[in-house]
């Protein structure tokens, strides 16, 4: 089980990025996969979240209707659309599966990747 997420980069406040995991040795069905970021010296934060069953999404407030999360199922990938980035939202983004199909906290999850760098400058 292995997830490789990319896309990270630096990017200018007010502008996008699109972060993409890409799973190998597993697929996602039966699975919720998600996206959670750390920034220095602050705790992994649940950024969205969604649920391979019904599709059903999670945001966190400091992202809702900036951030948008999406599967593509044939390609076993998950995208994390960001945009009107903001310098708060710098952090290392990280994806994250568990089994089952609730999008729960950080401590649920047990794949993870590797991480990938967001600096948002202002």
């Amino acid at each position: 089980v292995q997830l490789q997420a990319s896309g990270g980069g630096l990017v200018q406040a007010g502008g996008s990025r699109r972060l993409s995991c890409t799973a190998s040795g597993f697929t996602f069905d039966g699975y919720a996969i998600g996206w959670f970021r750390q920034a220095p010296g602050k705790e992994r934060d649940r950024v969205s979240c969604i649920s391979s069953k019904d599709r059903s999404t999670f945001y966190a407030d400091s992202v809702k209707d900036r951030f948008f999360i999406s599967v593509d199922s044939a390609a076993n990938t998950l995208y994390l659309q960001m945009t009107n980035l903001k310098p708060e939202d710098t952090a290392v983004h990280y994806c994250a599966a568990r089994s089952g199909n609730l999008c729960l906290e950080s401590r649920f999850f047990g794949a993870w990747g590797q991480g990938t760098l967001v600096t948002v400058s202002s």
